[in-house]
């Protein structure tokens, strides 16, 4: 099993999906992180049940994160 620090510096600048709290997945280019685990996304497209939309850059709370998958 790989650390998910480990996966965040293995993945920097590449394409993530990461799969939050309440269902939603955040598909972006994984562009910084803290030891929190906070991220910064650009690019960033959210997928919610049958809705799509763009959000270009945000910053996501560790806490809320599920999952990440690297894309």
């Amino acid at each position: 099993m790989i650390m998910p620090m480990k996966m965040l510096e293995e993945n920097l600048n590449k394409q993530v999906a990461l799969l939050l709290k309440d269902n939603r997945i955040l598909e972006g280019r994984l562009t910084g992180y803290d030891e929190y685990m906070n991220m910064v996304l650009d690019e960033v497209q959210e997928n919610a049940e049958s809705l799509t939309r763009k959000l270009g850059t945000v910053v996501i709370r560790g806490s809320n994160v599920v999952r990440i998958v690297a894309k």
